[in-house]
């Protein structure tokens, strides 16, 4: 009884790794965006993760919500310089997520700060 007990604990831990692996491994897309950052926090109760929003509409009609991975330490300090400012984001689209990577299935993994089309500064 004890052996058959273990053999599907087993089975279910590997199931959960293999879906684990996958979510983080396997992106569903990839791709850039750009707008105006309008909002980036660290946010929860228990589990703390880094949430942003980029308006890509002149009215903020067009919100884009992301979140960045904790281990991304260089994203999450641009992001906190370019708070107000017009960023292009590189992300990867995740088929899931989990508590302790984000609210949203967008990862922020390059960001760098551009000239806004709204503005033409000639």
């Amino acid at each position: 009884m004890k052996k058959i007990l273990f053999i599907i604990l087993g089975s279910l831990l590997a199931l959960y790794l293999l879906y684990f692996a996958f979510i983080y491994y396997v992106p569903y897309s990839e791709g850039t965006r750009a707008g105006e950052l309008i909002k980036f926090s660290h946010r929860g109760v228990v589990i703390k993760t880094w949430e942003g929003e980029i308006s890509q509409g002149i009215s903020g009609a067009q919100i884009f919500s992301f979140s960045v991975l904790d281990q991304d330490k260089d994203v999450i300090e641009k992001l906190k310089d370019f708070q107000g400012s017009y960023v292009k984001v590189t992300y990867v689209e995740r088929f899931a997520s989990f508590a302790i990577w984000g609210e949203t299935k967008y990862f922020i993994t390059e960001v760098e700060q551009e000239n806004s089309p709204h503005f033409n500064r000639n």
